[in-house]
């Protein structure tokens, strides 16, 4: 006669499955995480390259055996908070396993995220700051150092002397804040050096931008000596108001944030004399990471930083710079 296994026999391996599935870092083989990747504005090449970075990580993550879906979603400018606001409100309604997001408002975004939090929805914050600590970990270049540098070259080019503008960028962002505030403290530094004016916002499109470089260069064009502006879009539009008054090419010795194609152009000219420039990539990769990490139940670090280097005409061909300057977006955004 057949012998009958004992029921407790049949019923503990099944236990051991589902308890197992409960662990952290323990998931089914068809678990998929499902993480929405929120970026400022979805147009600008900083966001594109983010986005690269974000596909790079869910590509890695899969042939590791790790399910992975990227849902890559923000506003088209990036001046609408009420959008991006909206865009994470719609996440958290369709159940996502993770937001990882780029805040364009330091305080506008607070609600929102702690909306996700009580759903029990993990947030990863990544290239700007919010005024809250309740998400997982904060993914960013140290704006405030990459500020500094700024600072302290633009100081180096004009010999410790000289009449400067600050451009912000605007009111809000917190990320170009703590570059406007590295860049104010290396000024400090140096005592020959006078800020003409340091209160002036470029505003969110290359139109507001170059009217308000426009407008700073009506009043003060004739003892400007530098320039600084905190990223891409008012560097741009800053360098071509310069040309336009016949004090382009190094005239005013002028410093950027951020690469896109206009200023690499402006860089090579002699437009602009160097920018500060992050990895866009690495953050996009390295928020999309820290989130599977931690909706795997691994220990994440609240900080983690990502390069930041400054770039001149002299070494923008040196390889490591290269690829900052040009990131291989298509072998990623197919």
């Amino acid at each position: 006669m057949a012998l009958c296994s004992h029921p407790m026999k049949r019923i503990l391996p099944l236990f051991l499955v589902l308890a197992a599935a409960l662990l952290p870092g323990v998931h089914a083989a068809d678990k998929t995480y499902t993480i929405a990747v929120i970026p400022k504005g979805s147009t600008n090449e900083f966001w594109k390259a983010v986005n690269a970075g974000a596909v790079k990580a869910r590509d890695e993550l899969r042939a590791e055996g790790v399910a992975v879906e990227i849902i890559w979603k923000g506003p088209l400018k990036e001046d609408d908070r009420e959008q991006q606001i909206q865009v994470v409100e719609n996440f958290i309604s369709r159940r996502v396993s993770g937001i990882v997001v780029a805040p364009l408002d330091s305080r506008a975004l607070v609600q929102p995220i702690l909306a996700a939090g009580q759903a029990k929805i993990p947030v990863v914050v990544m290239d700007s700051g919010l005024n809250t600590d309740r998400y997982a970990s904060y993914v960013a270049t140290d704006n405030f150092k990459g500020g500094v540098m700024a600072g302290d070259h633009l100081a180096k080019l004009l010999g410790g002397k000289g009449n400067v503008i600050l451009l912000r960028y605007m009111v809000g962002s917190a990320s170009t804040d703590e570059r406007e505030a590295g860049f104010l403290d290396a000024m400090k530094k140096h005592p020959g050096i006078k800020l003409l004016s340091a209160d002036q916002h470029a505003g969110p499109t290359r139109d507001t931008a170059y009217r308000a470089s426009q407008n700073l260069l009506n009043r003060y064009g004739r003892d400007v000596n530098g320039v600084f502006c905190p990223c891409e879009l008012p560097t741009g539009a800053m360098a071509m108001a310069l040309r336009d008054i016949g004090k382009g090419g190094g005239k005013v010795k002028m410093v950027g944030f951020d690469a896109g194609t206009k200023s690499i152009e402006d860089l090579k000219n002699g437009d602009v004399q160097a920018l500060v420039v992050q990895d866009p990539v690495g953050i996009g990769y390295e928020g999309v990471r820290t989130m599977v990490r931690h909706l795997q139940g691994k220990p994440v670090e609240r900080r983690i930083g990502t390069r930041v280097a400054l770039i001149t005409k002299e070494n923008m061909m040196v390889q490591e710079m290269k690829d900052l300057l040009h990131p291989p977006l298509e072998k990623y955004l197919k």
